[in-house]
């Protein structure tokens, strides 16, 4: 169905909303609650009324100013949302005025509506409330970049997951094992290893105790893993590849901890290793759409089915944007912390 104009009936979108921006960068405290003008779609957009917006550690960065920008991304951080389309531009085909979606955006979700491009909307399952449906778009879409297309993870590997009570952590462990591989996941305390074998994952290792080099050696009888999910960085790059099997690859989706490494390149070449890193919120729209289609097609049955959930810690107001970035930066939340306008 094609849409003829970009304004949502009369009386139905406000002018004005409330957001959070970041005037400066700085600590928690420099999210501040302002109000700004209701965004217009533009012609392959869709303006959403945001129910639910995850926080997540990009967010953080761009607070600091430690992330890398686009172009295009406005001041108020948030990179997922799910909520009820309240207008659609003029060439919208597929979404109509009161279609629950969840979407992937390059900023905005800290808001009351957000504009989201109509190929990167998905469609929010019946079971799924549109709070739950907002911490999933950013770990779908990250895990299924990085762990699939990147690393090629496939059925009867074994895949190591650091930060396994970490949003992005917490999906790929259920993604990887409905896709018919073992996961391994570190985490720092044993109420976080518990809450990571609780989602999937077969072994879990406190590596604040325990060296995980060691660990995934004894546990896989010295053969080593096939993919690694690391968010960590630096610190960790020498101990991921020699705890990777022949022919094992390692995927880069963060660098909480630092940006230079240092490798065993012999060790590289005759295990025949591929180091790799993906990005997600720099690529193209077109590659963003892309991307929503083949998580479509392959993982959205999971969640439809609920053999793949959402796993939400709790929800904060929008308002307390500052209190859950705090409890991310302080390791409080086991899986994703979601902002609710109040809609």
């Amino acid at each position: 169905m094609t849409h003829s104009s970009a304004i949502a009936p009369i009386g139905i979108v406000p002018e004005s909303q409330r957001v959070i921006d970041i005037p400066a960068i700085g600590g928690p405290e420099a999210l501040v609650l302002t109000h700004q003008p209701v965004p217009s779609p533009g012609p392959n957009d869709v303006l959403i009324e945001v129910h639910g917006a995850g926080v997540n550690r990009a967010d953080v960065m761009q607070r600091i100013g430690t992330y890398p920008m686009p172009d295009d991304a406005p001041s108020v951080p948030g990179l997922e949302v799910a909520g009820v389309v309240v207008a659609c531009g003029s060439a919208v085909h597929r979404w109509k005025i009161g279609d629950r979606v969840c979407a992937l955006v390059v900023g905005g979700g800290y808001a009351e509506y957000c504009i989201a491009p109509e190929v990167q909307c998905l469609p929010v399952p019946e079971h799924l409330t549109l709070v739950e449906a907002a911490g999933l778009p950013e770990v779908i879409f990250t895990v299924w970049m990085t762990v699939f297309e990147q690393a090629h993870l496939v059925s009867g590997e074994a895949l190591l997951v650091h930060g396994g009570a970490s949003g992005v952590g917490s999906m790929a462990i259920q993604i990887a094992r409905q896709c018919g591989a073992s996961v391994i996941a570190t985490a720092g305390s044993d109420e976080r290893c518990a809450f990571a074998r609780g989602l999937g994952a077969d072994l879990a290792i406190n590596y604040k105790n325990e060296d995980f080099v060691e660990a995934v050696h004894r546990y896989t009888g010295g053969a080593g893993v096939d993919v690694i999910l690391d968010m960590v960085g630096g610190p960790y790059a020498q101990r991921n590849i020699a705890s990777l099997n022949m022919g094992g690859r390692l995927c880069y989706v963060s660098l909480q901890e630092g940006m230079e490494a240092t490798f065993d390149l012999l060790h590289i070449l005759l295990n025949r290793l591929t180091i790799t890193g993906a990005n997600l919120r720099r690529r193209s729209v077109e590659e963003k759409g892309r991307l929503a289609r083949e998580i479509e097609k392959r993982i959205w049955p999971l969640v439809s089915s609920g053999r793949v959930k959402p796993v939400i810690d709790r929800t904060v107001a929008l308002d307390q944007a500052a209190e859950a970035h705090r409890l991310l930066e302080a390791g409080q939340i086991a899986g994703k912390v979601i902002l609710t306008p109040g809609t």
